[in-house]
């Protein structure tokens, strides 16, 4: 593996890690615990991060890079919500509470961008590595490859 693709699973894995100190922070040290169905869901959301991004650290597999973006849209989506027309009852307005969700959002939005790079990477990875099909050429049950006409 090469240092920009280590240095992009360590920013993703960092990012994923942040947004799940910043739900574990709220729910932990600012009453969310108290908030029904909402600090359930603050706690999930971090534990989920935080397992999420010790996997992905680890070199764990491509769909991981899914359930990251999958639990930083979900993150965006419930916080929009939440300031708009509200989410199980739970409306919150503008940038408070200071500075934690400021820190979500830079966190979420980085943790979709990596992750739609580096899918966008294995992609390309896998495009290049033409298959033997693909290539013109086929293999019999012996494993041996020979020319397509």
């Amino acid at each position: 593996m090469n240092a920009a693709a280590t240095g992009l699973r360590v920013s993703l894995a960092g990012a994923v890690a942040v947004g799940g100190y910043v739900h574990a922070d709220l729910y932990l040290n600012h009453g969310y615990r108290y908030v029904h169905v909402i600090g359930p869901s603050f706690l999930l959301q971090a534990a989920v991060s935080f397992a999420v991004a010790v996997l992905v650290l680890l070199g764990g597999p491509w769909w991981l890079r899914a359930v990251a973006a999958l639990l930083s849209a979900g993150a965006l989506a419930a916080l929009a919500l939440s300031r708009s027309v509200g989410l199980f009852g739970f409306t919150e307005r503008g940038w408070e509470p200071s500075p934690q969700v400021a820190i979500s959002v830079v966190a979420e939005v980085a943790t979709l961008a990596l992750c739609a790079v580096e899918l966008t990477r294995a992609r390309r990875r896998h495009i290049k590595r033409p298959s033997p099909r693909r290539s013109g050429m086929s293999s019999d049950s012996s494993g041996a490859v020979r020319q397509q006409l």
